[in-house]
């Protein structure tokens, strides 16, 4: 298992690691068999999507094809400063609150995220086929290409085989990456409040509340 780096999205005031919790959102009838199982990732700190690579229409994000084996990607965004920077010290963190250019940083998987990561809580979302197509088409759309096909990675990325791309978007303290996956949830049709949506904890307790027994 993998420990996950603290991602770019940060508190004034402390770091608050997660504990483990998975937690499944099962639609009431039963499952389709167009449905697709979604997970979102947190590490206290910082928010990830998670979808299956099966999944993923080629032509709507192409860059899924540097990652071929993989069984799932996570994909997150971040400050184009902050987040790949290994030790980025207090002045890319200070900078980081203020709007800034984006990247978009995408894991290859093979288990899903409370598997392979040790320090995730994970939540798994069932989505119809209208809302998983909406929640690929607002990743597609995170991905600065510039007019062209596919962009190519910008830097290599937090872990083994990951990598970061250049993204649509502008980061700073009141649009960060879980502002950035609530938005993404928002768009799929889920109901979820992406204003002061900025923490980690702000976003992972609404999936908790949609969670049906």
């Amino acid at each position: 298992m993998r420990t996950r780096r603290a991602g770019p999205c940060f508190s004034v005031a402390r770091i608050v690691w997660c504990v483990i919790l998975v937690s499944t959102l099962w639609p009431a009838g039963g499952v389709s068999a167009d449905a697709h199982r979604v997970f979102i990732s947190s590490n206290g700190w910082h928010t990830g999507i998670v979808v299956a690579i099966a999944d993923i229409p080629e032509e709507r994000i192409p860059e899924a094809a540097d990652f071929a084996g993989a069984v799932y990607l996570e994909f997150g965004w971040g400050n184009a400063e902050f987040y790949p920077t290994p030790d980025p010290g207090i002045g890319a963190t200070l900078r980081a609150a203020l709007p800034g250019p984006a990247v978009v940083h995408v894991a290859p998987l093979d288990a899903p995220p409370g598997e392979a990561f040790i320090d995730v809580e994970e939540i798994a979302l069932l989505l119809s086929a209208g809302e998983f197509r909406r929640l690929i088409d607002y990743l597609h759309e995170s991905f600065e290409r510039e007019g062209e096909r596919r962009v190519w990675p910008s830097a290599r990325g937090l872990y083994r085989f990951s990598m970061f791309y250049p993204a649509t978007g502008r980061f700073h303290l009141f649009n960060t990456c879980n502002t950035w996956t609530a938005r993404g949830l928002a768009a799929a049709g889920l109901d979820i409040r992406t204003a002061g949506t900025q923490r980690a904890e702000d976003l992972m307790r609404q999936l908790r509340d949609l969670r049906t027994e």
